[in-house]
């Protein structure tokens, strides 16, 4: 009996750790029932990763005005910071004229307002006089705010072989 004891506190110290991971609305306590908002917001999230790609292919800033946020902060596949502006400059004067540029494996992990997208670039093109084939992960975090979703944050990585690329 004193030997349960010390297991029974051990477990009961223990419980709240294991349901850490989910997350708990106080307003909902079933958590089956977010997952339609949930669903929809994922999607929501995948179709602006592909407009992103669409928007990079047709060189149009027109998307990153609308969907970056004021306060966006990045990092290009060369390793240059860039912000909002910045961003939006790199793509309507890149010099890059694409043939494909697609957005693929993409993951959306929702974290209540925040969401963090993950995917595959790839792309076909000229690049200074040159032909381009890159891919390139990237990583994307969004906030939902009262007009909806915004990209506050990316990151873009060159997988090999490594070429010129202006993203």
């Amino acid at each position: 009996m004193l030997r349960t004891i010390p297991l029974l506190a051990l477990a009961l110290f223990l419980t709240p750790a294991l349901n850490s991971q989910q997350s708990y609305d106080p307003c909902n306590p079933d958590p089956d029932a977010v997952r339609p908002n949930q669903e929809m917001q994922r999607a929501e999230i995948l179709n602006l990763e592909k407009e992103t790609a669409r928007a990079i292919m047709l060189n149009n800033a027109t998307f990153f005005r609308r969907v970056y946020g004021e306060d966006f902060s990045g990092t290009l596949s060369q390793g240059q910071t860039v912000d909002k502006n910045r961003l939006i400059n790199v793509v309507q004067n890149s010099g890059a004229h694409y043939q494909s540029f697609t957005a693929s494996d993409i993951q959306v992990k929702l974290f209540q307002e925040t969401a963090i997208a993950t995917s595959l670039w790839s792309s076909r093109g000229t690049y200074q006089g040159r032909q381009i084939d890159t891919q390139m992960r990237v990583m994307h975090v969004y906030i939902n705010g009262p007009r909806g979703w915004h990209v506050v944050s990316g990151q873009t990585t060159p997988l090999p072989p490594y070429g010129p690329h202006p993203l």
